[in-house]
């Protein structure tokens, strides 16, 4: 069975569900590359991937390995990646694309996001450049519409489809629009049912933004901030929303994203966690189902980037809810 897809702004199509690949840097590069074939058997066709991540050769030879086993061509798989932080200065957008596409293996990507809209100072080698002190070294003198030129400039070459934002706040969204020439097709961040992000959902949705969704569990592997009790994957309220579907706390969480328009991209190296969270469209939330999983809203943040906050770019000194 195949997800649906929703339609983007210039016309391409992004599954609705797909393989997120961050997993911590300690996992092993052979399990990273069997999700990705398990994913794709399994009837996935989008994978999110990131130069932060450390593994899109990896991730690479995964799709490689299913696209030369014949189970897909090309064209079947959308493929995301992101441009880090310290690429963000205009000289430095297609170098690091261009390493991005190299390391996948592929002639082009189905969407490029500038991964965070924090700008920090490029020092070779380092991801998270930081001074003496510890302190983290930004860029603030960068404009986001400057990096944005650079990523109209890979599409006008036909290196990438579609190109979209993540952890975008709306102003700076606004700031965005005002300034291109092709719009973001697509904002990526955290939205789970404990941080239901409506405002800026809805804001996105409006302008033909299409938003999705990381985090969708919590990630309760690892929290940068402190969760609240119950931890989202042990919700009383969810697990008895699921019961009578059926369906697993993860399953329903899944569908509450997907009512809302949203596309998902839960991450595991687990084969059958992979397959199980695929098993979402043979059934649908009621009215006060969804009213009660938005009801759970904690804005709470898995990631707030805490390390972050001293940029005058940092885009959550408030939730826009």
């Amino acid at each position: 069975m195949a997800a649906p897809k929703a339609k983007l702004s210039n016309g391409c199509e992004i599954p609705m569900i797909g393989l997120g690949t961050w997993a911590g840097w300690q996992t092993q590069s052979v399990q990273i590359r069997e999700a990705v074939k398990t994913a794709i058997d399994t009837g996935y066709r989008h994978i999110d991937t990131a130069f932060l991540y450390k593994v899109e050769d990896i991730v690479g030879a995964g799709i490689m390995d299913k696209i030369q086993d014949k189970t897909i061509q090309r064209e079947d798989i959308f493929i995301t990646s992101k441009l880090w932080q310290t690429f963000m200065a205009p000289e430095h957008v297609k170098p690091a694309f261009q390493k991005t596409l190299k390391d996948l293996g592929l002639e082009y990507l189905d969407l490029y996001l500038i991964h965070k809209p924090i700008p920090y100072k490029y020092v070779e080698g380092e991801m998270i450049p930081k001074d003496e002190d510890g302190n983290v070294l930004f860029n603030d003198s960068i404009d986001h519409a400057d990096t944005w030129r650079e990523m109209e400039k890979l599409v006008e070459e036909g290196l990438v489809k579609t190109i979209g934002i993540s952890n975008f706040n709306h102003h700076q969204i606004h700031h965005l629009l005002d300034n291109c020439s092709i719009k973001p097709a697509v904002n990526q961040f955290e939205v789970h049912p404990y941080l239901t992000q409506t405002k800026l959902v809805e804001f996105c949705q409006k302008r033909d933004i299409h938003v999705t969704a990381f985090s969708p569990f919590g990630s309760p592997a690892e929290y940068e901030n402190q969760p609240p009790d119950p931890p989202l994957l042990q919700n009383p309220k969810i697990k008895e929303i699921g019961e009578r579907h059926q369906k697993t706390i993860a399953q329903v969480i899944l569908r509450y994203l997907l009512q809302r328009g949203i596309s998902v991209i839960p991450k595991s190296a687990n084969a059958g966690r992979i397959r199980q969270n695929f098993q979402v469209f043979d059934f649908e939330l009621t009215d006060q189902e969804m009213s009660d999983l938005k009801a759970l809203n904690q804005n709470w943040r898995v990631y707030p980037f805490d390390f972050d906050a001293k940029s005058r770019h940092y885009p959550f000194f408030e939730v826009y809810d």
